[in-house]
């Protein structure tokens, strides 16, 4: 069966209530609806060290968010917006996979070759594309593979103070977006579970 893993990059730790974690839980419904069980980390309820390596020494445990990772076939990133950027959690979270571009399987291809990415963004100012963008880039250079319109944002309007959990529903255009992004994730997780990248040697 086809699993997900959201990692979810709030500021704010557990039970704490987090926009991005409404909005990632609302692609894991959507993902769900196509045959992909699906489960959250707060990467903040954790204690993930800075650094580029898999393992950054007693008390790191990023190696246990890694593994859980490295059983997910899809492996969405949800961050808020601050100044415009991701979160800090996010960033680190990207900073950490870096260690995945060293790692290879037998045939040679990169550890995270073959997993899906997907990105949620929410925020009460601009930002949401260039964060995508950014993640996109990134996990592309890990050797994920993104789908066509992966990712889903919320944005409240300019100099708003609005938080997307404070909303007394979601906007169709947000449930519409999360979910094709959610039916093209799932897809193209299936086509690359039958069809594999081929060995690099």
């Amino acid at each position: 069966m086809t699993s997900a893993l959201a990692i979810i990059c709030t500021l704010r730790p557990s039970p704490s209530a987090s926009s991005s974690d409404v909005l990632a839980r609302q692609v894991l419904e959507e993902l769900d609806r196509h045959g992909v069980s699906g489960e959250a980390v707060r990467a903040v309820d954790h204690d993930i060290r800075p650094g580029v390596q898999r393992d950054m020494g007693e008390g790191d445990q990023w190696p246990e968010v890694l593994e859980r990772v490295r059983a997910a076939d899809i492996v969405l990133l949800a961050t808020p917006t601050w100044l415009g950027h991701m979160s800090s959690v996010a960033q680190r979270v990207l900073e950490r996979l870096d260690a995945e571009l060293s790692e290879t399987d037998d045939e040679g291809r990169p550890a995270m070759l073959g997993k899906v990415a997907m990105c949620a963004v929410v925020g009460n100012e601009d930002g949401a594309h260039k964060i995508i963008a950014d993640v996109f880039g990134a996990l592309g250079d890990i050797g994920f593979t993104v789908p066509a319109q992966g990712a889903t944002y919320w944005n409240d309007e300019a100099m708003g103070g609005r938080d997307y959990k404070d909303l007394d529903g979601t906007p169709d255009a947000v449930a519409t977006t999360t979910a094709n992004a959610a039916r093209n994730a799932a897809h193209l997780a299936a086509l690359v579970s039958r069809s594999p990248y081929p060995p690099y040697r």
